[in-house]
């Protein structure tokens, strides 16, 4: 049913909250004590009352928790804001740092301890000076003062210590800007190192000591059992055997793919392949032998390691054979592996079958492969017996390279053509690592969960935002859409979640998180897409109205430009910082930056001097695809990003999609996230939404469409829908807004990597202005 406007929280009544879920004794008891914390405010809870100050108290003595219903939950919290003016005050907060705890965030120690020093007088505390801190990072960068070198150095040397980073040769300087064939200069020059090694020794700033928890996982379908554990030494233990065999193998600087889950064994190939000065090539395992293949012959890989099954809701689903190119292709007319029953073409298997690069196969229940393979694959097994004959088969020398060697090749999600091949170098993973210290506060004994994949950014992202902080990683081998993963998340002490906001819409409509204590989590990152509003109210009330730090970057920045910080107050679906050492500007649509203090909505142009971004890529122009046609700004040529942002009152950022998915209304422009957020609230049985505007074929004024996708199970009809959505968008967006077109539709086309293909939506609907013009 469409949402009830909201009670202002002095009116939540008893009936409400039994309406909500409550029983009516726990109901008379919440609501005596929603009265209380009224009366400690101060305020009446009416219109005249700070609704932040009524959340604090509420979220502070833990009113709300998570085993009340979500409803109630959803009523307070929108009884707590129902008077709330986003236009003047900027979005609603529902997370506040205390100040005796941002000085143990990693950042709030530093600036603690060098903050005077970079702000002379100006410096107060973590939390009053972390804005104008955050900008002093990246002050000017065009010009290079003084002072920006100073912090540069002051910055980024407590971090790369911070991060226990081990040079082989140091650096001769941070930044070398004098270099202008980079529009980025030269971070880190001459420096060289391994960073796979960083990862492995122990060190004394993080503090992570041998006998430290490296990782910790469960298998699926396990719940019960213990969790497994892998302490550093063992995991440096496991490389350097995988590396030895590396070596006995191929050729160093061979780029190796991995395709497989995010395992144990996974992460041990990965390090091992850099370790010994090899290339990684990141493959997500859900892509078929099409796309493995495309990636392959970019790339130039000379082998794959992958697997033979997974393990999904307790079954094991063939993984080699279903891709079909690791199986000698039998007769097409029969038998289990024939093309068809693997729903794969003839030609598909022949393909790759002929491909010249070689396959080491790993087993998923830890015994010997038991499929065939061809002549020049090797079983997981057969391959580390390759160094049986060594006297240390578990001690390996490190391959020292340049700072700007590449250690792995990740890809766009790109739709059209070849993926973008994005090369990281060893600059990358000290950036990502960095982010993550800085934002997500990655100390040495958390415990960090990120349901991901190696052939993602956030694979590596998640390894070495742990390794090189001393944190543990831990690894669910199985699907994290059911309640075995929330119980490993209980299990295994996870202090730090990632999500995706798609994962988070899952949990919270299949119920399956329900009666799980999550209470050591500290924080929560999302990242991958726009975040729904009620979904993170949902999420962040899992463990007690924990802040979700929002991330929002690229594969080719190696981090993230936009984020949350722990030193500043949260709001839902919003990013509450520009990231440490970044700077950049919002461009109207005449690509003329605003004023960096107005609200306003436009593409972002970053400033070039962002350590850890590329400078190149294998197989497009780096310089056409990230600055041709990008205005200069104070004597640098911006960057592209392809982000449209709003920043609101009081400086938060709001993702509003991409460049192309801004759309013109009667003269206005707005984009598809504002206008999803409203309409995904309008009926219950909408489960997401699209929307896109064309231009008729006759041409005339953009028109509006909404796609729709239903929850199992309910039915709506276009028409009630697209009055529900004009009716909500003209209150809440603008009276001018019209829905032209409501389609419902099954799902929606998404990359590979699960971003919405807002383009393919539009290219419908201009097919349907097409036939209704002919009509």
């Amino acid at each position: 049913m469409e949402r009830e406007l909201e009670r202002s929280i002095s009116e939540v009544g008893v009936e409400e909250l039994v309406k909500a879920g409550l029983t009516v004794e726990d109901a008379k008891a919440f609501q005596k004590g929603l009265k209380d914390a009224i009366v400690r405010t101060g305020t009446g809870g009416g219109s005249d009352s700070d609704p932040k100050e009524i959340w604090r108290e509420l979220t502070a003595r833990r009113m709300l928790r998570p085993s009340h219903p979500h409803a109630v939950h959803q009523l307070v919290y929108y009884a707590v804001y129902a008077n709330y003016d986003v236009s003047t005050n900027g979005p609603p907060l529902y997370w506040f740092p205390s100040l005796y705890q941002s000085k143990y965030t990693n950042l709030g120690r530093l600036m603690e301890t060098h903050g005077s020093k970079l702000l002379g007088a100006s410096y107060k505390d973590p939390v009053t000076s972390f804005s104008l801190f955050q900008k002093f990072s990246a002050e000017h960068p065009e010009e290079i003062p003084c002072s920006l070198v100073y912090f540069f150095k002051v910055y980024w040397s407590i971090v790369l210590k911070e991060l226990s980073i081990i040079f082989h040769e140091v650096p001769k300087c941070i930044l070398d800007a004098s270099d202008t064939s980079k529009h980025g200069g030269t971070w880190l020059p001459g420096s060289v190192l391994n960073i796979s090694e960083c990862c492995l020794l122990p060190s004394h700033y993080p503090r992570k000591q041998d006998d430290s928890l490296a990782i910790v996982w469960r298998d699926e379908s396990c719940d019960d059992s213990h969790v497994n554990h892998m302490t550093l030494k063992e995991l440096r233990e496991q490389v350097m055997m995988v590396a030895n065999a590396l070596d006995a193998v191929f050729s160093k600087g061979d780029a190796i793919a991995i395709d497989m889950p995010m395992t144990v064994t996974a992460v041990i190939i990965y390090l091992a392949i850099i370790l010994a000065g090899f290339v990684v090539v990141s493959i997500a395992d859900s892509f078929a032998a099409n796309e493995i293949a495309t990636r392959l012959r970019v790339s130039k890989a000379k082998a794959i390691f992958t697997q033979d099954f997974i393990v999904r809701g307790g079954r094991e689903v063939s993984f080699v054979q279903w891709k079909g190119c690791l199986v000698q292709p039998p007769s097409p007319a029969k038998g289990p592996f024939c093309p068809k029953s693997l729903g794969l073409e003839i030609d598909v298997c022949r393909v790759v079958e002929a491909a010249p690069y070689k396959a080491i196969v790993i087993s998923a229940t830890g015994k010997d492969v038991d499929i065939q393979l061809r002549k020049q694959d090797l079983s997981w097994n057969k391959f580390l017996s390759s160094v049986n004959h060594l006297p240390r088969p578990n001690y390996y020398s490190p391959v020292y390279q340049p700072i700007e060697s590449m250690t792995n090749i990740l890809f766009s999600s790109g739709t059209t053509g070849d993926p973008k091949a994005i090369p990281w170098t060893q600059l990358s993973p000290i950036r990502c690592a960095a982010d993550s210290w800085a934002h997500l506060d990655v100390q040495a004994g958390d415990v960090l969960c990120w349901p991901t994949n190696l052939g993602w950014v956030m694979g590596p992202v998640l390894l070495y935002s742990c390794f090189l902080s001393g944190a543990t990683l831990a690894l669910y081998h199985g699907s994290p859409l059911g309640h075995g993963f929330g119980k490993f998340v209980q299990d295994a002490g996870v202090t730090i979640l990632g999500t995706v906001p798609s994962l988070v819409k899952a949990w919270k409509s299949m119920q399956c998180m329900e009666d799980l204590d999550w209470s050591k989590i500290k924080s929560f990152g999302s990242t991958g897409e726009a975040s729904n509003i009620d979904d993170d109210l949902w999420l962040s009330s899992r463990a007690y109205y924990k802040p979700i730090v929002e991330c929002c970057g690229g594969t080719e920045l190696a981090s993230s430009y936009i984020q949350g910080s722990l030193l500043q107050p949260q709001a839902f679906g919003a990013f509450s910082s520009v990231s440490m050492t970044t700077a950049f500007v919002i461009l109207d649509e005449h690509g003329v930056p605003y004023p960096n203090d107005q609200a306003c909505i436009g593409e972002v142009g970053l400033f070039p001097l962002y350590m850890g971004a590329t400078d190149r890529l294998l197989n497009a122009d780096h310089e056409e695809v990230y600055f041709k046609g990008m205005p200069v700004y104070k004597g640098l040529q911006l960057r592209r990003h392809g982000d449209i942002i709003k920043r609101t009152i009081g400086g938060y950022f709001v993702v509003q999609g991409r460049a192309d998915d801004t759309m013109n209304l009667g003269g206005i422009k707005t984009s598809s996230v504002e206008i999803e957020r409203v309409c995904d609230w309008v009926d219950d049985s909408i489960s997401e939404t699209a929307a896109v505007s064309a231009a008729p074929e006759n041409g005339g004024p953009e028109q509006l469409a909404i796609f729709v996708v239903l929850k199992k199970g309910f039915n709506s009809e276009p028409d009630t829908l697209k009055m529900k959505f004009s009716r909500a968008i003209q209150s809440e967006l603008n009276p001018l807004f019209k829905v032209s077109f409501v389609k419902i539709v099954p799902e929606f086309p998404r990359t590979a990597s699960n971003k919405l293909l807002r383009r393919v939506l539009r290219d419908q609907l201009k097919h349907e202005l097409y036939i209704r013009s002919k009509i």
